[in-house]
């Protein structure tokens, strides 16, 4: 039996339709290559300061962030400089003198570090940052900024986690 024009136009359109469309898997992997590139890229650029699981920071409302510094970490059983642990926190509350002898040899290190990288390094190279744990008595905090002080460090600054302005009121 012969189809008539329309009858074959419409079977046409009607095959047409049944047909699975096709995706252009080219141009996705692209989109996906650049986007693990930007990933990895952004990734390796993070400014976070290194974590203790055991250790709680205090909160503040403050909007600047910390720079790249040689890092004083203190937890609640130790003092570690530099991810190094250097000084059992017992025992550093029981010294009398205000300088703590083993984070300066260490914090010493750091500085031996920064002035090789720059020969007649400039005071913005002497910076340290406190990691504290809330419940560790100023006592000991002071003690540790003594040290840093000590050795020269003059831009001093604590670690707190932020919060927002709008939170606190």
């Amino acid at each position: 039996m012969k189809m008539s024009k329309s009858a074959k136009r419409m079977a046409k359109r009607h095959a047409r339709g049944k047909k699975a469309p096709s995706m252009n898997l080219v141009s996705l992997m692209d989109i996906f290559t650049i986007l693990v590139f930007f990933l990895l890229v952004s990734q390796a650029e993070s400014d976070a300061l290194p974590e203790d699981d055991k250790m709680k920071l205090p909160v503040s409302i403050s909007e600047s962030k910390p720079a790249q510094t040689v890092t004083v970490m203190v937890t609640r059983d130790r003092i570690m400089v530099q991810g190094a642990e250097v000084a059992n926190l017992e025992a550093v509350a029981q010294l009398e003198e205000k300088i703590i002898t083993t984070v300066k040899s260490a914090l010493q290190k750091e500085l031996d570090k920064v002035l090789v990288k720059d020969v007649g390094a400039n005071k913005d190279l002497l910076e340290v940052t406190i990691l504290a744990d809330k419940s560790i008595p100023f006592s000991i905090l002071k003690k540790v900024m003594n040290t840093c002080t000590e050795l020269g460090y003059t831009k001093i600054s604590l670690a707190v986690v932020q919060k927002s302005a709008k939170a606190q009121s």
